[in-house]
C-alpha cells in the first residue's frame, strides 16, 4: 500500500539521501549520500530497504502519516523516538498507520539519524540518485532540505525481508588517518605535533565540512597555506589560509586550493561525522594497507 507523509517539524539540513550520486565529481558535483553510512545501512536493514531515506540532524524531526501505512527503520546517533507520544526503540522499527505521529528528538550523542522506509519515496531521480546535494541544489525535494509543510509520497512496499544485523559498538580512541597529498609541505615538527594534539569540533559544521578549533596551535605558524586547486575527497583535512583545519564531508566542493595534510580513513569517517560540537578528538596515522584491513573487518 502506498502512503503519504507530512513533515510537521524539521531540524536544519534534514534531507533525503540514498547511497549517493557517484561518478559526477568531474562535472563539479560531489556524491553527497549519508554522513554516517553505517547507520544509514543499519536503518535500511531493519526494514529490508535498499532505497532512499531521510537523514535528520541533531534537532530531530516530526512526521504525521496522512494516509496508508508504512514501516520505518530508525538508526544513527542517539535519538529518542516517540510514536503517538510513546517511546520506541532506537535503533529499531516503527509501523505507522493513518493519523499516527512520529517524533524524534535529540538524545545523548550524535549529529545524524536515519529514517529508512519499507516503501520507496516517490521523487524524481537526478543524475542517477535521489540524494539531496545542498551545494548543487539537486535531488531530494526540489534540491533543498525538508521543511514544515512538505508532503512525501511513498510507493508500494517491496516486501523485502529485514536483515538480522545489530548495531556494532563504535570504535573508540583517536580518529585514524593516512597522510595526505600535501603532508610533505608541512614541516616535520608540525606533522609530529598534529599527531596526538587535541582538536575541538566547532559549531561551524555542515554537510560540506567540519571546522576544528586548533587550541594547541599546531598550525599557528604554518606557512604553506595555498596552492593550485586539485581534486579532493571526503575525509580530507584541509588547512585554510588562517591555519584553521577543516574536514571535508559528503557535500564537499570538487576542488580545493589549500593543502590537505591528511585524509580520515573510511572506517572512521562515520564516527567523526557523529562527533558533536564541543567534542575533543585526536588523530592517529595508519598506512593504506592497515586502513583497508580495518574497513574489511568492519564489513564482515
Amino acid at each position: 500500500m502506498s502512503a503519504i507523509l507530512a513533515i510537521t517539524r524539521a531540524g536544519p539540513l534534514t534531507t533525503v539521501q540514498d547511497a549517493g550520486r557517484v561518478g559526477h565529481l568531474r562535472n563539479g558535483i560531489s556524491a553527497s549520500g549519508p554522513m554516517d553510512g553505517t547507520a544509514y545501512a543499519l536503518a535500511g536493514a531493519l526494514v529490508g530497504a535498499d532505497h532512499a531515506g531521510i537523514e535528520i540532524t541533531a534537532a530531530g524531526i516530526a512526521l504525521k502519516l496522512q494516509s496508508g501505512a508504512c514501516r520505518i527503520g530508525l538508526a544513527g546517533g542517539s535519538f529518542v523516538a516517540r510514536q503517538n507520544g510513546e517511546i520506541r526503540d532506537w535503533p529499531g522499527t516503527v509501523t505507522l498507520h493513518a493519523g499516527d505521529d512520529l517524533t524524534i528528538t535529540p538524545g545523548a550523542a550524535g549529529n545524524y539519524g536515519y529514517l529508512r522506509f519499507e516503501n520507496p519515496l516517490i521523487l524524481p531521480m537526478v543524475m542517477g540518485s535521489l540524494s539531496t546535494s545542498s551545494r548543487a541544489r539537486l535531488g531530494g525535494l526540489a534540491g533543498r532540505p525538508l521543511q514544515v509543510g512538505d508532503v512525501l509520497e511513498l510507493g508500494d512496499a517491496s516486501g523485502a525481508a529485514p536483515q538480522p544485523i545489530k548495531a556494532a559498538p563504535p570504535d573508540e580512541g583517536p580518529i585514524r588517518f593516512v597522510w595526505g597529498l600535501h603532508a610533505d609541505l608541512f614541516a616535520a615538527q608540525v606533522r609530529q605535533h598534529f599527531v596526538g594534539a587535541p582538536f575541538l569540533v566547532s559549531r561551524r559544521h555542515d554537510r560540506m565540512g567540519v571546522r576544528l578549533d586548533d587550541s594547541a596551535g599546531v598550525f599557528a605558524d604554518a606557512t604553506i597555506l595555498s596552492l593550485a586547486s586539485d581534486a579532493i575527497v571526503p575525509g580530507d583535512i584541509q588547512i585554510l589560509g588562517d591555519g584553521t583545519p577543516i574536514v571535508l564531508m559528503r557535500d564537499h566542493q570538487p576542488t580545493g586550493g589549500y593543502p590537505r595534510i591528511a585524509t580520515i580513513i573510511t572506517a572512521d569517517l562515520d564516527r567523526f561525522a557523529q562527533a558533536r560540537p564541543g567534542s575533543t578528538l585526536e588523530f592517529e596515522p595508519v598506512n593504506v594497507t592497515h586502513a583497508q584491513q580495518i574497513l574489511r573487518s568492519q564489513r564482515t
